[in-house]
């Protein structure tokens, strides 16, 4: 089990959130309506689900459904970049599109440029540019 096919997050307005990924930062989807029951976005390599909140704590355990408190759950999403001035046009991008930005793009302690936002439900984006890294033909990911 060496993968990830598709991350999930539970929301709590489904239309405002399709419209921040969707409308706002351009995530590319064939869903039209504006609030969907769930919503899958093409990402390439892994995909990108949104989920009202409660129907995702139930779908978890109907019977006893996990807390969903929201905040800092020590977990991030991230977007790599190509270069420093990729990360900062991503996060000048999701700042148009309604998020706050909690770090703006600076030097990072491991050698990279990077920085934070968070969606409308308080998701950790970090979007990073790593000079380590690199990219292979269909945009994804190389380490």
């Amino acid at each position: 089990m060496n993968r990830i096919n598709v991350i999930a997050l539970g929301v709590r307005d489904m239309a405002k959130s399709v419209r921040f990924y969707r409308e706002g930062l351009g995530f590319q989807t064939d869903e039209k309506e504006v609030d969907p029951k769930v919503i899958f976005f093409n990402t390439p390599g892994t995909k990108f689900e949104l989920c009202p909140l409660p129907l995702l704590a139930e779908d978890i355990n109907a019977e006893n459904p996990p807390q969903t408190t929201g905040g800092f759950a020590g977990i991030t999403l991230a977007y790599n970049c190509k270069n420093e001035t990729e990360v900062d046009e991503t996060i000048n991008l999701a700042r148009k599109a309604g998020a706050n930005i909690i770090k703006e793009p600076q030097k990072a302690f491991w050698g990279g440029y990077h920085g934070y936002f968070t969606d409308p439900d308080g998701y950790c984006w970090e979007v990073a540019y790593n000079p380590h890294w690199s990219f292979d033909q269909n945009g994804l990911l190389i380490l």
